[in-house]
C-alpha cells in the first residue's frame, strides 16, 4: 500500500519525463486526497522573470491508487470530476468480479463428487495384507 510520499516520488518520477519536452522547470501544484488515493496536478514553476506561470498543454493530472499503485494520467480533454468518478465505477466492478470469483470457487469445492474429489491415500490400507 502506497503512502502519500511514495506517490508524490511516482509522480515526480513521470513528471521528469516531461522535462525534456518542455523548456519550464515542472512540478506538483495541488494534491487532493480521494478515497482510493490521491490527484496530483502538475505543471509549470512560477516563472522568476515575468512573474507569471507559463501555460502548459497536455498536463492532466495523475491519479495514484494506494492500493494497487497505479498511476492514471488523465486526459485534458475530460472534466477531471468525470474520470475519478469512471475510475472509482472501474474500482467497484474489478472488486465485484474478484467477490464473484471467490465465491464461484467457495461453491466449486463445496459441490465436489467423490469422483472429481482428489483421492487420498491412507498408509494403514495399502500397507495392510490380505490374510
Amino acid at each position: 500500500m502506497l503512502t502519500e510520499e511514495d506517490a508524490r516520488r511516482l509522480v515526480l518520477a513521470k513528471i521528469d519525463d516531461e522535462r525534456g519536452c518542455v523548456e519550464y522547470d515542472l512540478q506538483i501544484l495541488r494534491v487532493e486526497a480521494l478515497s482510493f488515493g490521491w490527484i496530483f496536478y502538475w505543471g509549470a514553476a512560477w516563472d522568476g522573470q515575468s512573474g507569471q506561470r507559463p501555460r502548459l498543454g497536455g498536463n492532466g493530472p495523475f491519479l495514484v491508487d494506494r492500493e494497487n499503485e497505479r498511476l492514471i494520467r488523465t486526459a485534458t480533454s475530460v472534466p477531471v470530476a468525470r474520470q475519478i468518478a469512471d475510475y472509482e465505477r472501474r474500482l467497484r466492478r474489478e472488486a465485484h468480479a474478484r467477490n464473484l470469483a471467490a465465491k464461484q470457487a467457495v461453491q466449486q469445492r463445496g459441490t465436489a463428487t467423490p469422483s472429481t474429489a482428489p483421492a487420498r491415500w491412507r498408509p494403514s490400507e495399502s500397507l495392510e495384507r490380505p490374510e
